[in-house]
């Protein structure tokens, strides 16, 4: 399932942001960016989406920008006593004017900007804690993204299952007469085989009406079919509970393939052939939309 989620948090140094990104897939993919130096970090987001999420790429961002738009400024006292001295001796041997401390603030070096220290293990720490908080965060806005696009699918597929319950129904009521169909046309083929060799008895006739109509027999076809559509409903069931059913709805639609393919090649009646194209049409929809679900 698709989603977006994304959560900001700072200190008193610098603000960050997580951005969090979930498109369609059949297993469980993760990427994860990180700024330099933070590289610590993808262990712990990976651990915590694999704890929330089990089928989808999903893809975690993170930035960090400085709070402070410039960094303290500092004298470099030991360059400024330099030139003081230098001033000097161009001012006795010349008779200059010295220059201002303006003047001198604005030469090169004697103005610098003051490094940050490094961050202590414990600093670190508290920093790690609240960037963990914030990436959880952006996984609960995530999740709850992906639900409600759960919701709406779950609507989708319970359509997509009510559709081949009324196909099952109409080829259940097709199949009884696709018996009456084969006898007849059995019946037709033999006759004519019977004015060229009228060897055959009526007790082998019965026992080859009874073969070929066994073997037109779709209802055990329809019955697995029903208790797939009983499977699927008690699914859905399952995932308005935010149980995951995607691998097995996925596994599903597998079995619900095979029996419409095997219905379409047991149909002797054209409109029992017609139902279970249909029904074939109707399963390929349902798994397009099961390959999204969670």
């Amino acid at each position: 399932m698709t989603g977006y989620a994304r959560a900001q948090g700072s200190d008193d140094r610098r603000r960050w942001v997580w951005e969090a990104r979930s498109v369609n897939g059949r297993n469980l993919e993760f990427r994860c960016r990180v700024p330099p130096g933070f590289d610590r970090l993808e262990n712990v987001a990976r651990t915590a989406v694999t704890g929330r999420v089990k089928r989808g790429n999903v893809t975690l961002g993170l930035t960090i920008a400085s709070e402070r738009q410039t960094k303290p400024l500092r004298i470099n006292r030991a360059l400024l006593a330099e030139l003081g001295v230098l001033v000097e001796e161009v001012r006795r041997s010349t008779g200059a004017t010295a220059p201002s401390a303006d003047g001198l603030l604005r030469v090169r070096g004697v103005i610098e900007e003051e490094e940050e220290g490094a961050e202590t293990e414990e600093t670190l720490a508290v920093l790690d804690k609240a960037l963990g908080v914030t990436l959880q965060e952006a996984l609960n806005g995530l999740v709850s993204a992906r639900a409600a696009e759960g919701a709406a699918l779950s609507r989708v597929i319970e359509g997509h299952v009510v559709e081949i319950d009324g196909l099952c129904r109409r080829a259940a009521e097709r199949a009884q007469v696709q018996i009456g169909t084969v006898r007849s046309r059995f019946s037709t083929q033999l006759g004519e085989l019977l004015e060229r060799a009228p060897s055959l008895s009526e007790e082998r006739f019965a026992q080859e009406v009874a073969l070929l109509v066994g073997k037109a027999d779709v209802r055990e076809e329809l019955d697995r079919l029903a208790a797939h559509i009983g499977q699927a409903r008690s699914l859905l069931g399952d995932a308005r509970s935010d149980n995951p059913v995607g691998r097995k709805f996925d596994f599903l639609c597998q079995e619900f393939n095979r029996e419409a393919n095997t219905l379409c090649s047991k149909s002797a009646d054209i409109e029992l052939t017609r139902i279970g194209i249909d029904l074939k049409g109707a399963i390929e929809r349902m798994r397009e939309q099961v390959q999204n679900v969670e």
